[in-house]
């Protein structure tokens, strides 16, 4: 094990059906939060069959503010404020879902008469107490509003909070950091000890973390306070650094719904069953409350 790594966490892998992988590494048995983050789901790589597509139903969500990142693909954003919005390779779509909201992820009508491939990443950040029941909203922020910084085989896009002197336009209500990362063969990363709570998760290729090799597909917890040093050999990585500043509080979390209140969770398990939900604009489908 690499000195600065305090664990390695394999994501769990599942099906949605037509060769489509999901991998989820938070939350785990091992570990429920890295900073505000609370839910790490990788989407693919996957290739969608001609009129076969993405599609996950309106569903509800309370106590937390999804990010969808996408590396490859498009997907069509619905939600019940009335936003609809495409998401491309290196935009992000912020979601904010505070007392409540709704939403449904698919893929657009037009592409879905082709072949296309898909892969990218969906997490949850918790809410500080004082904004659980915040208003909901969302964002989208385009590819060239994000930070880019590059040199020395290196690509490094701040999707959230800041990263060697350069800050994303993304509000967050926490201390946060979400950067996604490229090496080229044979580079160097020196990470300094930027947030509280630190992980890293590998996407493509493989990494050595103080000489230790890591593969695709795994979440790394760093420990606090010392620099880590990021090398590649003969092939190119790509990773997210995420974390932030630790929670103010364990979170309860069932399907959906995050809170610090486990009574709060039975009430949202309520609305959504009575429909008492905003339902999403120009979608009339719904997954029903689990039973």
């Amino acid at each position: 094990m690499a000195q600065h790594v305090a664990e390695v966490i394999k994501p769990r892998l599942r099906e949605l059906g037509d060769g489509f992988p999901v991998r989820r590494a938070l939350p785990s048995p091992h570990r429920q939060m890295v900073g505000p983050f609370i839910f790490l789901d990788q989407m693919g790589p996957a290739v969608l069959r001609p009129d076969h597509g993405m599609d996950v139903r309106p569903h509800p969500h309370v106590g937390l503010a999804t990010i969808t990142y996408l590396l490859r693909g498009e997907i069509l954003h619905r939600d019940s404020l009335g936003n609809i919005q495409a998401i491309r390779p290196g935009e992000v779509n912020w979601m904010t879902a505070g007392r409540g909201i709704a939403h449904s992820e698919r893929s657009e009508l037009p592409s879905r008469h082709t072949s296309r491939s898909i892969f990218g990443v969906q997490a949850w950040l918790a809410l500080p107490r004082a904004y659980e029941e915040m208003d909901p909203a969302f964002v989208h922020v385009g590819q060239g509003s994000l930070p880019l910084i590059s040199g020395e085989g290196k690509w490094v896009r701040v999707i959230a909070g800041s990263l060697f002197g350069h800050r994303s336009p993304v509000q967050t209500l926490s201390e946060t950091l979400l950067a996604d990362i490229e090496m080229d063969p044979g580079s160097l990363m020196v990470l300094p000890p930027v947030q509280e709570e630190l992980a890293l998760y590998t996407l493509e290729g493989s990494l050595l973390v103080d000489g230790e090799a890591i593969a695709a597909g795994q979440l790394l917890l760093l420990p606090p306070g010392d620099d880590v040093t990021l090398r590649t050999a003969s092939s190119s990585a790509r990773f997210l650094l995420l974390g932030g500043e630790t929670m103010d509080g364990p979170r309860h979390i069932w399907w959906n719904f995050v809170s610090s209140r486990a009574d709060r969770i039975e009430q949202a398990k309520q609305d959504w069953k009575a429909g008492r939900f905003a339902p999403v604009v120009g979608d009339d489908e719904s997954i029903p409350l689990p039973e």
